[in-house]
């Protein structure tokens, strides 16, 4: 089975969707901050493996406690995992903090800071010439 096989990205979607539901609703873990996403899994195709892409809104000791308390109740979120999906092989999880949304919103905050600065030195620009 190849990595982008449709068998592999369908199983990708499930695991997805399960370790969501299980991360929101069964795990008690008050490390587990409750703005706690799952971006993306990536299960590799022998079906040993998987990495969960994890975000997190809030700081960056919330972030790392978060990823703490997955990696603490990994056993647990496996054993939840085998029950829930029919597969052959239940992967050992490895949580991954994905900061890409946290990156784009720092981008576009400073793109947005350039755009103001420029309108303003256009604006200052045209008044300087109209008092000329």
């Amino acid at each position: 089975m190849r990595k982008n096989s449709i068998k592999n990205t369908r199983i990708n979607g499930e695991v997805q969707k399960e370790l969501s539901s299980i991360i929101r609703g069964e795990i008690k873990d008050p490390r587990i901050h409750p703005m706690t996403s799952v971006m993306s899994v990536e299960v590799a195709p022998d079906l040993k493996t998987c990495k969960a892409y994890i975000s997190v809104l809030g700081t960056q000791e919330a972030k790392e406690n978060t990823i703490r308390g997955l990696s603490s109740a990994e056993g647990y979120i496996r054993r939840q995992l085998a029950r829930n999906l029919n597969l052959r092989n239940t992967p050992e999880i490895r949580f991954i903090l994905d900061e890409s949304i946290e990156y784009g919103v720092n981008m576009s905050k400073l793109i947005d800071d350039v755009n103001r600065k420029d309108a303003s030195a256009k604006e200052a620009a045209e008044a300087e010439e109209e008092q000329e």
